[in-house]
């Protein structure tokens, strides 16, 4: 079992800035989807987009979750 250091008060460590940055790239990859799928006029979701975003990012994590799997 590994156990990560937890970053001291007002500072990040690097498994913190891993974290965040992998985080930060599934929020841009269910946006870009949203993104994507406006531009080949596929749907247009209006007022509704914040929420597909949000939709599309968690779809994101799932898939990533799926893939990293162990055999």
């Amino acid at each position: 079992m590994v156990f990560e250091k937890k970053s001291k008060l007002y500072k990040l460590n690097k498994v913190d800035g891993l974290k965040i940055a992998k985080g930060a790239g599934i929020a841009v990859g269910g946006a870009l989807l949203t993104y994507v799928a406006s531009i080949l006029n596929l749907i247009d979701f209006g007022p509704s987009t914040p929420i597909i975003v949000g939709l599309l990012s968690i779809g994101v994590n799932a898939g990533l979750k799926l893939l990293s799997g162990k055999n």
